[in-house]
């Protein structure tokens, strides 16, 4: 069984100095967190970037450098991953980090299943350090064998944050082992082991750890197939859905008071605040959707797409209501991102979760871009096909704004997992069945439609004057971003592709499930 990226579902500060204001648009840097930036929009200014390419599959080879010959043509260089890989680049400090699993062990000692970040040199590719984490043990229904990590990770300075298949919020030293333990953790053998096994010595190749946050025993929650978040770092503060979910029949929530969303202190990990508005008793599977950030009409507010369907704002300063050590977030307005219909069938009786037309959750990130917030509805791809919709909300509104923020409603898209792009008055969104839409961004009119001829489970990148889009069946799609379609190119990388392409100093990152491309003009 496959699951869903972090987007991401199942498959989230270098930025933030290079933070782009109104759209939210890394300038030519590094992408230090999934979208670049807190907008969480996926859009770069990086120039130069490659609309073709050839590949060359690099088999068993840890690390394939085409300077010493074979077939390729503007690769950079390319890498081995495990098996399956659903988490998405991040680029900061010289390094890239991807999440993956231990299908391909890096390290003897690591053996059999487990979730693992891997990190490596921006420049050449070369193998750096690991974090590798033991399946938990309530097996597949809570960590589904071989899924791996599926967070994208966000770097801080030297410090990357990131949501293990563990549940846990986790927080790294980007040097890894080879300078030391340098955290306040210095429990790494057991950690590596799995708790009750015999501890594995650490070594240079290894993470160091420095804070470990347990969502299951910190939070009270329960994950459901896995887990998945990218982190959000907001000054001296971590924001991450805990992935709580309902069990293996689908029926039953067995934390319905856990929270859905938490703030974490970015020092310690400890917890600071949490979500009180519900989501998890509404929640349809899972949480799997990342938080955003945006200030609007200069309030500063946290965007969450809930596993319940509806997108929540949260005021960015936890509020310590009669002095509890554990903050509530306040909600500042919620909005229901399922039309009616969707809720209701034509009998007037709810309607059936799964079924083709039936409600969908929120797995995509939110995109905040001038005071609005841009967000598709879709669901788990083992359950197929059905209805969709794209909501563009006006977030300056407050309550329960479901009528009154609603800028625009677009349904004639089919679910989606995947995070829009907006750029220069249009927004780009692909959805599961394949396509690939332009929209206005005012109105919501739809200028174009493209089809990939593959499932989608990763997003659209705009970069450079091109959306680029991978798909299941190994294709990366090259559009001209703009009011009219047209394919630029398409790079076959014969392997599915279910994250989403990473551009970063000049370079375009692209995962498929088994190796990690660098892609550069040559």
């Amino acid at each position: 069984m496959r699951h869903l990226p972090q987007h991401p579902y199942i498959r989230p500060a270098a930025c933030f100095i290079a933070f782009v204001t109104l759209a939210g648009v890394c300038r030519a840097a590094d992408s230090p967190m999934w979208g670049g930036t807190p907008a969480r929009n996926m859009v770069s200014a990086e120039k130069g970037l490659p609309a073709s390419a050839q590949i060359e599959d690099p088999g068993e080879q840890d690390l394939l450098d085409p300077a010493a010959g074979g077939k390729t043509k503007n690769v950079k260089w390319a890498v081995r991953l495990g098996s399956q890989t659903y988490g998405n680049p991040t680029v900061a400090g010289g390094r890239v980090y991807v999440g993956t699993n231990n299908d391909n062990p890096r390290d003897p000692k690591h053996q059999g299943d487990r979730g693992v970040l891997m990190c490596f040199d921006e420049k050449t590719g070369k193998f750096l350090w690991q974090l590798v984490a033991p399946k938990l043990a309530a097996g597949r229904n809570s960590d589904w064998e071989f899924v791996g990590l599926c967070s994208s990770p966000a770097v801080d300075g030297n410090r990357v944050f990131a949501v293990t298949n563990r549940c846990e919020v986790i927080c790294l030293d980007a040097h890894g082992l080879s300078n030391g333990n340098d955290g306040p953790f210095k429990d790494e053998a057991q950690y590596l082991a799995g708790p009750g096994a015999p501890p594995v010595e650490p070594g240079p190749l290894d993470a160091d750890i420095v804070w470990v946050f347990d969502m299951r025993d910190g939070a009270g929650v329960f994950p459901h197939y896995a887990a998945s978040s990218s982190v959000l770092v907001l000054g001296d503060k971590v924001w991450a859905t805990t992935s709580n979910s309902r069990d293996w029949t689908g029926k039953h929530t067995p934390a319905p008071d856990a929270p859905a969303l938490v703030c974490l202190d970015k020092a310690t990990g400890r917890l600071l605040a949490e979500e009180r508005s519900g989501v998890s008793r509404g929640t349809f599977t899972s949480n799997w959707s990342s938080p955003a950030y945006g200030e609007f009409n200069g309030k500063g507010l946290v965007i969450f797409g809930g596993g319940d369907g509806r997108c929540y704002a949260f005021d960015a300063k936890p509020n310590h209501v009669g002095g509890r050590d554990i903050a509530k977030l306040d909600e500042v307005w919620r909005f229901d991102c399922n039309p009616p219909e969707y809720r209701k069938g034509k009998d007037g009786k709810p309607a059936k979760y799964g079924e083709p037309k039936g409600p969908s959750e929120i797995i995509a990130t939110p995109v905040v871009v001038n005071n609005r917030v841009f967000l598709p509805i879709g669901q788990d791809p083992e359950k197929g096909d059905g209805v969709g919709a794209m909501n563009c909300i006006d977030g300056t509104k407050t309550g329960d704004v479901t009528q009154s923020a609603k800028l625009w409603q677009v349904t004639d898209v089919n679910r989606s997992m995947s995070t829009a792009s907006v750029a220069d008055g249009l927004v780009y969104l692909a959805d599961f069945a394949g396509f690939v839409y332009c929209f206005e961004a005012d109105t919501g009119k739809q200028l174009w439609k493209h089809d990939t001829e593959g499932r989608i489970w990763g997003s659209t990148l705009v970069a450079d004057g091109k959306v680029y889009l991978g798909n299941e069946n190994g294709l990366l799609t090259v559009l001209a971003a703009g009011r009219e379609a047209k394919k630029l190119g398409e790079i076959d990388f014969a392997a599915p592709i279910y994250a989403t392409p990473v551009a970063a100093n000049g370079v375009l990152y692209v995962a498929t499930d088994k190796h990690l491309y660098a892609l550069q003009q040559r």
